[in-house]
């Protein structure tokens, strides 16, 4: 490990957690594909894959806890994390925002463009009987996919869901307010509800997903909005799950003692992960379920 004193450049030591992650990354997507079409083996190759992810979050975060508790990291490192944080959440930013640039594509452009706007003659070759609207609950019968019943109603458990995020970005905010106090019986009360709303944001939407494939047969091969319905929500999911097991890792730290009003950056990192899951959501609360 290098030296970190304050007029010396960080160079960080070498690790494998990354490959580690990737290998995990790489299964759990292959594992998807599988499962998309069909193979049995898709669903245990996704939850292998997972569980390597889980095992690469919590060793990596154990490894970083352990370096900033002997004394490696200076200010400069603190500045470097900083800067890391923010171009990962930028980053995704980029990835949902090619997301919501497909269905918007879709809503904006191609449906009225099927539906005879423009040209007008992409209805009557490509499918005569096509509605202009959205969204696309009904196809032509050679195509085999799956039609939905109904619409899975914004004002349900989307809006529950919705109610539990914004608290949760409420309840993070309090702690961090009492972290800067040095109030530790606020600072644990406001991380253990923001995990316990995380983790029941995560309970309803699978209560959701059960109740749109079972009962009003959405799933993913129901058109286009069958899949941009879950691959929005689906991968907003994914990273509400991680930001709950970082909750979970800074909530234990929290209980140990770990964090002051001056050197709390993992703190901060969290919060903000978590502040880019509540808007993401808010998002796919007005674009995916209401408008």
């Amino acid at each position: 490990m290098a030296q970190t004193s304050s007029d010396q450049y960080y160079i960080p030591h070498g690790t494998n957690w990354p490959i580690i992650g990737s290998i995990g990354l790489f299964t759990m997507f292959v594992g998807l594909g599988n499962l998309l079409h069909g193979a049995d083996i898709g669903l245990t190759l996704m939850f292998v894959g997972l569980a390597i992810v889980l095992f690469m979050v919590f060793g990596w975060f154990r490894t970083v806890i352990d370096e900033s508790h002997k004394g490696m990291y200076n200010k400069q490192v603190d500045y470097s994390f900083r800067l890391g944080m923010w171009w990962f959440i930028f980053s995704e930013v980029m990835f949902f925002f090619a997301f919501f640039g497909a269905l918007f594509y879709v809503r904006v452009l191609t449906i009225p463009w099927l539906g005879g706007e423009g040209a007008g003659v992409f209805n009557s070759v490509i499918w005569p009987d096509f509605e202009a609207v959205w969204p696309l609950m009904s196809y032509p019968d050679n195509t085999g996919l799956s039609v939905p019943t109904a619409l899975v109603s914004a004002w349900e458990i989307p809006f529950l869901n919705t109610i539990l995020l914004l608290s949760s970005g409420g309840t993070i905010t309090w702690a961090h307010w009492a972290l800067k106090e040095n109030n530790r019986k606020q600072l644990i009360l406001g991380m253990a509800a923001t995990v316990a709303l995380g983790i029941l944001f995560l309970y309803f939407q699978a209560v959701e997903y059960g109740h749109a494939y079972n009962d009003l047969n959405l799933k993913l091969d129901s058109g286009i909005y069958g899949s941009t319905f879950f691959m929005l929500t689906g991968f907003h999911g994914f990273h509400v799950t991680l930001g709950t097991v970082m909750l979970i890792v800074i909530l234990l730290r929290c209980m140990k003692g770990h964090f002051s009003k001056e050197n709390h950056f993992a703190f901060e990192a969290v919060a903000w992960y978590w502040h880019f899951v509540d808007v993401v959501w808010i998002g796919l609360f007005i674009f995916v379920y209401w408008l």
